[in-house]
């Protein structure tokens, strides 16, 4: 269930890509106008990663996974009977604000219930689980679209939602005790977010997380001019880079649930650290000795992705620890990271990188030389946790 929430954003962007030049024609929209969908769609998440962990720290998580998928259901709805591409854009809109609940509150959800070795194999199993979503929505959003048109994706998508919803309240247990909760008053809700935010330990960790995850992004960023600019292959002959990285995810998330109570967290990592360094290596090397040409040009990029599914899972766990009073927030506050440096990679990084399949290489390089070098900081600091409890709000207030 909890792969299934998170999902639902990889879902909400791919599914229905295929579905683009049947919109701008039905609704009269230039595909730049289509485009803007996304935007519509993106911003809203954005910016409600930042808040979901807060709400559910003040009112449980089951009731605000409970609220957002009805509010996504109803939002694809409403997709559904968009008359122009201004309602289309509204209903967009909606969809984000709510998507991104799955993906915050189940971080939160397996702290809550798990630590140790079994925290760290259920994450790695929702990832294994998740690693498969990007592949599949478009191809099953393509087939709905051929078959029913552009609005039965979005019938998909609020049948998705209802389902969750019921999924939730028939099966998901509230994992937050009441005496738990924590205040949404603005000045210790401020608090706590200025806390996290300046807390040497979250900022190495979620920074290391997110740099590691950026050293692969910048290829998905760099997807056209690498493969049909670079490597010659068709615009249908994307899965030469998605496929394996897929497998790559699915293969490293298993490594690091079957590791998790064989060896310790902090070796998972390294491990992690090691195959991606072995990765990023030999792509420079690579690319360095000979022409771009598949499949050398895409080997390295699969054992990336290995490496960095066998650390994430510990390394998100560890982020969670930091706050055990406000994983919600926490949570919260690691997406928002991640959405950051992911939004500064594709704005300014990616378009200098990709160049050549060199400058590429390097660039994943040096995001795993960042990577590292944030973990060490955080690994040498050894900070003590911050949990901040309802009385020490009260305190302070």
């Amino acid at each position: 269930m909890l792969a299934a929430l998170a999902a639902i954003g990889p879902f909400s962007i791919d599914t229905y890509l295929p579905a683009f030049p049947a919109i701008g024609r039905a609704l009269g929209a230039s595909p730049v106008a289509v485009q803007q969908t996304l935007t519509a769609y993106l911003l809203p998440f954005a910016a409600m990663m930042l808040w979901h962990g807060a709400l559910a720290d003040a009112f449980g998580r089951r009731r605000v996974l409970l609220w957002a998928y009805a509010l996504y259901a109803l939002a694809s709805w409403f997709c559904v009977f968009a008359a122009s591409i201004e309602a289309l854009w509204l209903g967009r809109a909606l969809q984000g604000l709510s998507a991104g609940a799955g993906m915050v509150v189940g971080r939160a959800i397996v702290r809550d219930v798990l630590d140790g070795p079994a925290a760290q194999r259920l994450m790695a199993h929702i990832g294994m689980m998740f690693a498969v979503a990007p592949a599949v929505a478009p191809v099953l959003g393509g087939w709905v679209q051929t078959f029913f048109g552009w609005h039965a994706v979005f019938v998909f998508l609020a049948l998705y939602g209802a389902v969750l919803v019921a999924a939730i309240w028939r099966y998901l247990p509230e994992t937050l005790p009441r005496e738990a909760r924590q205040s949404l008053r603005p000045l210790p809700l401020l608090r706590a977010y200025g806390e996290v935010f300046s807390h040497r330990g979250f900022l190495a960790l979620a920074a290391a997380l997110a740099l590691n995850f950026n050293g692969f992004f910048i290829y998905i960023l760099s997807a056209p001019a690498f493969l049909i600019g670079h490597l010659g292959v068709s615009p249908q002959g994307f899965l030469w880079l998605f496929g394996p990285a897929m497998a790559g995810m699915v293969l490293g998330n298993y490594v690091s649930a079957r590791l998790a109570g064989a060896t310790s967290s902090r070796r998972t990592i390294v491990l992690g650290f090691a195959i991606m360094t072995a990765a990023a290596a030999a792509n420079v090397a690579i690319n360095l000795a000979m022409a771009p040409h598949l499949p050398w040009s895409v080997l390295p990029i699969a054992i990336y992705v290995i490496g960095m599914a066998v650390a994430m899972p510990s390394l998100s766990i560890r982020i969670l620890d930091l706050f055990p009073q406000r994983r919600g927030l926490i949570s919260s506050c690691q997406g928002v990271t991640q959405t950051g440096i992911n939004a500064l990679t594709a704005s300014l990084l990616a378009p200098l990188a990709w160049g050549s399949t060199l400058t590429l290489a390097l660039a994943m390089a040096g995001f795993l030389l960042l990577g590292f070098a944030a973990f060490v900081l955080r690994a040498s600091s050894r900070l003590p946790a911050v949990a901040l409890t309802r009385e020490q709000d009260q305190q302070q207030r």
